[in-house]
């Protein structure tokens, strides 16, 4: 299964979307409670 992964670009696509998305999200989370934490 896991060689299967690693052999197939088109799945390796996918976890580099899906990390880029909770990278992203994370990242403006992050920036959000930062923000709320200054203005107080």
């Amino acid at each position: 299964m896991l060689d299967l992964i690693i052999s197939d670009p088109v799945a390796w696509g996918s976890i580099l979307g899906i990390f880029v998305v909770v990278a992203l999200c994370s990242y403006y989370v992050w920036l959000f409670l930062t923000n709320v934490r200054d203005d107080a």
